[in-house]
């Protein structure tokens, strides 16, 4: 059931990768805006252990994540927002970068904080087995040669596979021990 409270909202992430969490919280988040506007964070960084995937692997992702749970491509808007490195000025930042949003949906404590400050609205949205559904435990067990595609979209899983994220995580965790 969608009940609609703004027109709409903001949810950022730096979906490295999009795993079924991400989902949740874009579906749980659409159920009370018209639009959603989702923030690719950190958008300039990738190919380092942290950040393997580049912003637009993750915009890719993303519109195949939500395109095989059936959510509509005119419901959100996804943009890249880099890092300002300076958080008293990040807000104004991914406001230059944004269409106008009424409402931040986040569970992250610094977000939470800054857009407050700034007066918006900030709302949490329920997590789905937090205890599993987190990126670094998907790059983790990709890393170590776990099983790992059930912690994501079968249409990301796939997409990982074909643009060689696999070798790629795992290259790059080699380059960092050098």
């Amino acid at each position: 059931m969608k009940l609609v409270k703004w027109n709409s909202g903001f949810y950022v992430g730096r979906f490295q990768p999009v795993h079924r969490g991400h989902v949740h919280a874009v579906t749980q988040a659409l159920r009370q805006v018209k639009e959603l506007i989702i923030g690719i964070g950190s958008a300039q960084f990738s190919h380092d252990p942290q950040n393997p995937f580049t912003a637009g692997e993750r915009f890719t992702m993303l519109r195949l994540a939500l395109d095989e749970v059936g959510v509509d491509r005119a419901s959100y808007s996804i943009i890249p927002v880099p890092d300002t490195q300076v958080h008293s000025i990040w807000v104004a930042q991914v406001v230059a970068y944004t269409p106008k949003f009424e409402v931040v949906f986040t569970n992250d404590a610094l977000c939470r904080q800054l857009f407050q400050e700034a007066g918006f609205k900030v709302e949490g949205i329920p997590y789905l087995d937090r205890r599993k559904l987190y990126a670094t435990n998907v790059r983790n067990k990709i890393l170590n040669g776990e099983s790992w595609e059930a912690l994501v979209p079968a249409s990301v899983a796939k997409y990982i596979v074909q643009i060689g994220g696999i070798d790629r995580i795992r290259n790059l965790a080699r380059t960092d021990r050098l």
